[in-house]
């Protein structure tokens, strides 16, 4: 029998665990460039100024859905020491996820109220919205503005946006712009060279067994012994998961999770493929032959058709 409340306690610390890749140093780089150092070389708060405009500089944070981007970006804003107290006493940053309906005008209520701002009317106009934005975050001492999900800014309204991000790096009141989202996101900026030329890009890479089959190993090992659980796994699982989460970094993390979660609630003392495939199936919604981690021919697989793939030879290993 499972002990819900241990096996609750112990999911709860793996999922606060924080996974550190080389991605976390390549972020540190694109932001540590954009802010200031004193005398002694210390990161500030304050932003860099690129032209004799004041001008500062922004990222664009690119991966498909699931890569663990947000992720990455949150822990990263909340553990650089500069940002946690700005010039006012409060963190010098502030992310924002964008709303729904996304428009020029709800971009910038939300981001007015994640501020702290009182009511804003809502007759009140857009541009005076996002002009009240620059001084509410300079009043703050808000240096580093988070747009999260930015891809789907751009569905209206998209040339007020673009010059609406470009206000926001300009002036006495710029601030440090972070936008992460989709490749979408990537190819509106890349639309606009005076945006554009702002930014500087980082492509987060698909997760590969050649470099990152190892670290995975090791990291499911340490996972299965906090859960007092025993690996035993196929030599090739790790590969059939990076295939089964579309090579993203953070879906890797998250089957690798939720299979060691059904392994703990079905009483087994040992973690194996039958739990990697119990919960994609679960996820996916397949078939035991179209199932990554059960069927032979599993990398012919494609997890985002539809239908049949009469590629595949459905044999499925035996239980």
């Amino acid at each position: 029998m499972s002990d819900h409340a241990k096996n609750a306690r112990i999911m709860e610390t793996l999922r606060a665990k924080h996974v550190r890749s080389h991605r976390d140093d390549e972020f540190a780089v694109h932001l540590e460039r954009l802010l200031r150092r004193d005398k002694d070389g210390n990161l500030t708060a304050e932003a860099v100024r690129f032209s004799a405009t004041a001008e500062t500089r922004g990222i664009l944070v690119v991966d498909g859905p699931g890569g663990g981007k947000s992720t990455m970006v949150a822990r990263q804003l909340s553990r650089l020491p500069a940002l946690q107290i700005g010039p006012q006493g409060l963190p010098a940053w502030l992310g924002v996820s964008v709303p729904s309906p996304a428009t020029f005008k709800s971009m910038g209520f939300e981001i007015l109220r994640r501020s702290g701002y009182p009511n804003v009317s809502e007759r009140r106009e857009a541009w005076s919205v996002w002009d009240q934005i620059k001084s509410r975050l300079k009043m703050l001492g808000i240096s580093v503005l988070w747009i999260d999900e930015a891809h789907d800014l751009f569905c209206k309204d998209s040339s007020m946006i673009l010059r609406a991000l470009k206000s926001l790096m300009q002036g006495d009141e710029a601030v440090i712009v972070i936008l992460s989202g989709t490749e979408r996101l990537s190819e509106v900026i890349r639309s606009d060279a005076q945006v554009q030329r702002r930014f500087s890009t980082m492509q987060l890479r698909p997760v590969a067994g050649a470099t990152d089959g190892d670290d995975f190993e090791d990291l499911i090992g340490s996972y299965c012994e906090l859960a007092k659980l025993r690996p035993e796994l196929s030599s090739d699982v790790v590969e059939r998961l990076f295939h089964g989460s579309r090579y993203r970094f953070g879906r890797s993390i998250e089957t690798t999770l939720n299979a060691i979660e059904a392994a703990l609630a079905s009483g087994a003392s040992s973690l194996n493929n039958d739990h990697f495939a119990q919960v994609w199936a679960m996820l996916e919604g397949c078939a035991p032959g179209w199932n990554v981690f059960l069927a032979d021919d599993w990398a012919k697989i494609d997890p985002d058709q539809d239908g049949e793939q009469p590629a595949v030879q459905r044999r499925v290993r035996s239980r």
